[in-house]
């Protein structure tokens, strides 16, 4: 499309070296340039932490050379202030970042240039004890990239398409593909230019799959530089820390080796009670942050009247969000997830001897892309009397339907490791971190999907989980829920909320601070310490 009037100018202006900074400068002194770009809570509270880095720094033993790379305003406000923590603590730290307010429309380089002039401006308040590196001003369009980088940029543009669009199909001409492909391959140029010629000790990104985000991730380890991916759940005070993998991927090995052989005590036992009991209820429960389901549970009897439900044997199939990063390159031997849920349609629709319940996520109220509504009404658009489909917004509680559920079906979700947990026996298509941990079935190719869907329904009652089974997906359920997580003072949602209740001093000195420690030096490459045994209070 022409581009015509305004954005024309901007276009022809953006071209021109200092307009767009002096305009910012002149015409909107200092200010963001719109609401989807703001550093507002940084600039508010830089004054007041920039001294405090500064003073402590000056007493602190020389660390690490790192590396912090965001986009997007809040994840620059976030790494800003995860910058600061890490300089006060010692390290050399540079904060590298993009001016993007989105991923995923297009801007004209004026309001791009704006945009990053406002961001140096306020990260530049930090300048004694942070350097600033805007990947904007960095491209290196010269950079040629190794065919490893190429695929990786090709993967990650794809994820984001899928992401974008929630849609697992994807039209490499769409104007949404070509735009990530194009960003991504610049800040793939940028990132590799840099780093080769800077060397850090350690990046830290956050995510680490998709967007430049994910890229940035993708080239430092072609580096084989150290590199530390991080995101936030719906726990506060937590965080998810990975170190030279996706922490989107969940990785638990080595967490699940350290501990499998260490038995939850009594007191951690009744603590995964009530956090189940909590999630069957639809109700808050300490740190979590939202509720698990939106009614309460009545029963399986109750839901199974509701359904209309007999005396064959119930297979409860849940599914994912589409377009989620937990869902994102996780095929084992479907092509996608929508792939997997339409041939296993197809499959109980010659199973009249089998009643299949498909649990559409509640959490697609909240998506614009393709539900999996829409796929199972794909290849059936009445369904036959054997197959019932829960809508995400039909009020039925999921877990009324694992307890009325002979077997599982799952991709990802963590439904199916919380079935296993009651003892049903669970089919894992998909790559999660619960898979292989010895209470799942996990067919690797079609042809053992159907064989063993054949003997599980045969006779269901006899592959219920056995009591050392259960204990054991109790017993992983723990460790996932509590150990995985890491204490971290501040959340991505509400980060300056938190900051207000945990000020970076409180953080570094206060009584919580060596939890807090730890949790820094996993985030600088340290390898983490599985074996610690966590108690149940938060660092308030």
């Amino acid at each position: 499309m022409t581009p015509t009037g305004t954005e024309a100018i901007k276009r022809i202006l953006g071209g021109i070296p200092f307009t767009a900074e002096l305009y910012w400068l002149i015409r909107q002194r200092g200010k963001p340039i719109n609401t989807r770009f703001s550093l507002r809570g940084l600039q508010a509270h830089m004054p007041e932490i920039a001294p405090v880095v500064a003073s402590l720094n000056k007493a602190a033993p020389v660390g690490k050379k790192v590396l912090v790379f965001a986009t997007l305003h809040y994840w620059i406000e976030h790494a800003a202030l995860l910058s600061l923590s890490l300089a006060a603590q010692g390290h050399k730290v540079t904060m590298g970042y993009l001016p993007y307010a989105d991923w995923q429309k297009e801007i004209n380089m004026f309001d791009l240039r704006r945009q990053n002039a406002y961001a140096r401006k306020v990260l530049e308040q930090a300048g004694p004890v942070l350097d600033i590196v805007s990947f904007l001003t960095a491209r290196a369009p010269y950079m040629p990239l190794p065919a490893e980088l190429v695929e990786a940029v090709k993967e990650v543009s794809l994820y984001d398409t899928q992401y974008t669009l929630q849609n697992e199909e994807v039209d490499f001409e769409s104007d949404i593909y070509k735009l990530r492909l194009n960003r991504n391959r610049e800040i793939a140029q940028a990132a590799l230019a840099w780093l080769r010629q800077s060397k850090p000790d350690v990046v830290i990104v956050p995510n680490g799959t998709i967007q430049e985000l994910g890229v940035f991730y993708r080239v430092a380890r072609h580096l084989k530089i150290p590199t530390v991916t991080y995101e936030f759940s719906d726990q506060r005070q937590r965080i998810w820390v990975a170190r030279n993998s996706e922490v989107m991927r969940q990785d638990t090995n080595a967490l699940w080796q350290a501990k499998r052989e260490n038995p939850l005590s009594e007191t951690q036992m009744e603590r995964m009670r009530s956090l189940m009991m909590a999630r069957q209820r639809g109700s808050m429960w300490e740190n979590f942050a939202r509720m698990w389901q939106g009614v309460p549970t009545e029963g399986g009897q109750q839901a199974r009247q509701h359904l209309g439900l007999d005396k064959r044997p119930v297979v409860l199939l849940a599914t994912n969000v589409l377009g989620d990063s937990l869902t994102l390159g996780r095929q084992v031997f479907s092509k996608s997830m929508a792939e997997w849920i339409s041939r296993t349609v197809q499959y109980f629709i010659g199973r009249p001897d089998i009643q299949l319940v498909i649990r559409v996520h509640p959490g697609e109220v909240l998506t614009h892309g393709q539900s999996m509504v829409d796929v199972v009404h794909e290849v059936l658009p009445r369904l036959p009397e054997n197959i019932r489909l829960i809508k995400p917004k039909d009020e039925i509680n999921t877990y009324d339907l694992i307890d009325v559920a002979d077997v599982g079906l799952v991709y990802t979700t963590t439904v199916g490791m919380e079935m296993a947990m009651t003892g049903v026996p669970v089919v894992v298509a998909g790559q999660t971190h619960y898979r292989g941990r010895g209470f799942t079935h996990d067919p690797d190719s079609w042809v053992s999907y159907y064989k063993l869907l054949g003997q599980l329904l045969e006779h269901p009652a006899e592959f219920r989980l056995n009591r050392e089974q259960v204990t054991e997906a109790w017993h992983y359920a723990y460790r996932f829920f509590f150990d995985y997580p890491q204490p971290f003072p501040w959340h991505l949602v509400r980060l300056w909320d938190d900051y207000k209740t945990r000020p970076l001093e409180k953080v570094l000195q206060g009584e919580c601070c060596e939890q807090y420690a730890r949790t820094f030096r996993y985030l600088v490459g340290e390898p983490i310490d599985w074996s610690l045994e966590r108690g149940n209070g938060q660092c308030d």
